[in-house]
């Protein structure tokens, strides 16, 4: 019987040695000197959503300290999943059940908002604000209509302003859906400076069921890509032009059924199909590379070309790399019988692979070694989209 993933006290654990420094040169050098911040040039963090408490932490990936959790829905009931980080290391946070957050990575950018002198901000995993408290908490929106299903988010790059030594101009991407309601799929573009809904673009020929579209990211282009896992083979690969004027719809090779998506260095989209194997489409050729029989779930490029993917089905424990142009294996690391499972893949700044599993933990590995240290104090984690920035880094040309 074929099966398929459930979508559904905080003290650093550490083992092994991994830290025998960064692991690869991020290219501050080609990055203005006056950008401060950028997920990994004055600090690195990590954003993971704790689904069933309705909260995202924010960890420090080089102490594996969590710095801060906060609520994302006014009712902390809309079961956070997909985070993406901007260039300034801001976060977006996807609530399943509907509606979008921002956070603010740091706490100069912060604003007074609850008439208490000071910024008043989360500082750790149980020192957790009333909705309304916290000040680095920029926005919400709720998803428009009423939609309840809202998982896709990415972050575009915006716009590098010489004179202001900022980014401006980011956008963030996402999709919402009614569970079950045909015709109710809208491929949404929101203003990352006011979470005002700029675009809404509707996308009618996906199917819903009980997810909705799944996964999303964005290209150097700032084009917008997500699939869909209700749909029945071949699944949809849905391309929304960056203007918001329009879509086409690209069919994923069977057998693969979808489930990660990242855009590699070369701007070709990756699939790590939960089933059926991996997918790899080049949007220039209109070609796809497929690998069958190799499975998993959360997948991202590094810097020296590997594309890691978490491996999937359960029973199985690990992260395996593929070459991005050959798709060859390059490296398998098991951890069967170590970490429960493995879900959701992300790069740091400093060049560690990042697992997050569905229990309580994310384990930092050491993609030459394979040794790792492990975060544990999560709450039911759920996370596998852009959530160190790192992936948007890898596409950003401007």
């Amino acid at each position: 019987m074929t099966t398929s993933p459930v979508d559904d006290t905080t003290t650093p654990d550490t083992t092994s040695s991994v830290d025998d420094g960064p692991k690869f040169d991020v290219g501050v050098d080609d990055v203005p000197a006056c950008v401060g911040g950028g997920g990994g040039l004055d600090f690195s963090y990590i954003w993971i959503a704790n689904s069933p408490q309705g909260t995202v932490s924010k960890i420090d990936t080089q102490t594996l300290t969590e710095l801060g959790r906060y609520i994302v829905r006014p009712d902390s009931a809309g079961s956070p999943s997909r985070t993406s980080v901007n260039l300034v290391g801001d976060v977006a946070v996807g609530n399943r059940l509907g509606g979008m957050a921002k956070i603010y990575a740091q706490e100069d950018r912060c604003v007074e908002g609850n008439g208490i002198p000071g910024i008043q901000t989360s500082t750790g995993a149980t020192d957790i604000l009333p909705w309304g408290e916290d000040e680095c908490l920029a926005w919400y929106t709720a998803a428009p209509g009423g939609r309840n299903q809202q998982r896709p988010v990415a972050w575009t790059s915006g716009v590098f302003d010489e004179e202001e030594c900022a980014y401006v101009e980011q956008k963030i991407w996402s999709t919402a859906s009614m569970q079950s309601s045909a015709g109710t799929v809208v491929a949404l573009r929101y203003d990352g400076d006011s979470g005002v809904i700029e675009v809404e673009l509707p996308v009618p020929e996906i199917s819903t069921g009980s997810f909705g579209p799944y996964g999303g990211a964005v290209d150097a282009n700032d084009d917008f890509w997500f699939h869909s896992r209700d749909a029945g083979s071949p699944h949809p690969l849905v391309h929304v032009y960056g203007d918001g004027s329009g879509y086409e719809i690209i069919p994923v090779p069977n057998p693969v059924v979808p489930y990660g998506i990242t855009i590699d260095s070369q701007s070709r989209v990756w699939l790590a199909g939960y089933q059926g194997g991996i997918g790899r489409y080049d949007p220039v050729a209109g070609t796809w590379q497929t690998v069958a029989g190799v499975t998993g779930l959360g997948i991202q490029e590094d810097a020296q070309g590997r594309m890691w993917m978490a491996i999937y089905p359960w029973g199985t424990t690990g992260v395996v790399a593929f070459d991005i142009n050959t798709m060859a294996t390059v490296a398998t690391y098991d951890m069967t019988g170590v970490a429960p499972q493995s879900r959701g893949i992300s790069i740091d700044f400093d060049g560690y692979v990042w697992m997050v599993d569905q229990t309580d933990s994310a384990w930092k590995i050491d993609p030459d070694t394979g040794t790792w240290e492990r975060y544990q104090g999560l709450t039911g984690p759920y996370t596998y989209s852009d959530m160190t920035g790192w992936g948007l880094s890898l596409v950003n040309t401007g």
